[in-house]
């Protein structure tokens, strides 16, 4: 019996072969966050900040139709065979039901992980 596609994924999640590592996690994740925030043409950008340096990074965003998000990253055991990016952040928005949806993640060696309230839990 072959293991299904998404076990096999994330068991060699660090494997820098595997197509699915870290560094396309990051990419999905920050993919995500930016179709969640999409534009709105009459939305104004309310806050700005961002910081990148050599081994961490952080963002935050927030716009007048309610959305904002959220992120920081940074390398952990930096020039190990461990080496991998750790991504904490959140989004929210305003959903079509007038109901605020907010998500706060983590992304690392153990692959993205989402809460919120309106995310089934497994």
């Amino acid at each position: 019996m072959t293991k299904p596609t998404a076990l096999v994924i994330f068991e060699d999640f660090n494997d820098p072969h595997n197509p699915f590592n870290m560094k396309f996690v990051i990419v999905l994740v920050a993919l995500f966050a930016l179709a969640a925030a999409r534009p709105n043409r009459d939305a104004e950008t309310l806050r700005y900040d961002s910081n990148v340096e050599p081994e961490n990074y952080n963002y935050a965003v927030e716009t007048s139709d309610g959305k904002s998000v959220a992120e920081e990253g940074r390398v952990e055991d930096l020039g190990t065979e461990q080496e991998a990016i750790v991504v904490k952040g959140s989004y929210s928005y305003i959903g079509d039901d007038g109901v605020t949806y907010s998500v706060n993640y983590i992304a690392d060696k153990n692959g993205f992980q989402p809460q919120g309230a309106h995310i089934p839990v497994a």
